[in-house]
């Protein structure tokens, strides 16, 4: 497929919401709170996980890093949001609008492979309890979560360098908030057909492999927690897969709805809710779920507000 680079855009229109002014203030209220308690809380579990030795095991390890990604991936979006939901002209660069694209399809590529490691984990943690503290030691985890941003990183990389290389000759308006993959690359000036199913089999490899594995996991970590003898040993190790396998549900069910099909310019609004319960609420609810549904998150937390309350009521 060959290419001339014709592009006359230098901006892009972001047409996000298209409510009344009054409404726009409303909204932006809205997800500023909603952004502040994302950030907020992902970071609350990453210093408690860091100063806490209880939680100086591989699983929160991993949790500590998928809350920085979830911080990472709402502020690719929800910052430029914000400023949009105010202003007159919602614009927003040529360049700025791939690296937008761009960091937050990263981020959300390197989170699926880090639930694939993260089932990886539980498995080894149920399935070989004896053999996992020799098994899942610091370096094996350090070297899965290097793969996981690497693998995230090349992910999104071929299908960016193509679509920076398509003509953009107008128009320029993208029906959504932010610079999603398929509204931005409906505007080149060309046939996109070859692009999309790069998209495609890149989503569909990504997905549904993760998504595999994970369920594979899965499916090996129940059946060995249903030949436990006794109900509360099966319950606790219920409880130590419930968060993350909640957490799974959410962002697989969302995110292959939205990106595993061919063609995507048909149900824009559509993917432009959807995409607000994936990229915004997901990372909202992620801290409340790993801490309401998990015993020692919760008693690490019990403890910390305790310390607190003590020097408040001294001081």
């Amino acid at each position: 497929m060959e290419i001339e680079n014709v592009t006359n855009v230098s901006e892009f229109l972001l047409l996000g919401f298209m409510y009344e002014p009054n409404v726009e203030i409303i909204l932006f209220i809205v997800f500023l709170l909603i952004y502040l308690v994302t950030v907020l809380g992902n970071a609350l579990i990453i210093v408690l996980i860091c100063t806490d030795h209880r939680l100086h095991s591989p699983m929160y390890f991993f949790l500590s890093n998928l809350s920085l990604i979830e911080i990472l991936m709402t502020t690719c979006v929800v910052p430029k949001m914000l400023a949009n939901l105010l202003a007159e002209r919602k614009t927003i660069s040529f360049g700025g609008c791939f690296a937008q694209s761009y960091f937050y399809f990263f981020m959300g590529s390197t989170e699926f492979i880090l639930f694939a490691a993260m089932s990886f984990d539980r498995y080894m943690a149920i399935c070989y309890p004896l053999r996992y503290p020799t098994l899942m030691t610091g370096k094996v985890c350090v070297n899965m979560l290097i793969g996981s941003w690497i693998g995230g990183f090349l992910s999104v990389f071929l299908s960016t360098v193509l679509k920076v290389r398509l003509p953009y000759c107008g128009p320029n308006v993208i029906n959504h908030y932010f610079c999603d993959s398929a509204p931005l690359l409906h505007l080149a000036c060309i046939d996109i057909s070859f692009i999309e199913f790069i998209d495609f089999i890149g989503s569909l490899l990504l997905l549904l492999g993760s998504l595999s594995f994970t369920a594979v996991s899965y499916v090996y970590i129940i059946s060995t927690i249903l030949k436990i003898p006794s109900a509360k040993g099966r319950e606790k190790a219920f409880a130590t897969c419930a968060s993350h396998f909640t957490v799974v549900s959410m962002g697989y069910g969302i995110s292959i709805f939205v990106y595993v099909r061919p063609s995507q310019s048909d149900t824009m609004s559509m993917n432009k809710a959807l995409a607000i319960f994936s990229g915004i609420l997901t990372p909202l609810l992620n801290p409340f779920i790993f801490s309401l549904r998990n015993e020692q998150m919760k008693e690490v937390l019990k403890d910390v507000l305790k310390k607190l309350t003590s020097r408040i009521k001294y001081n």
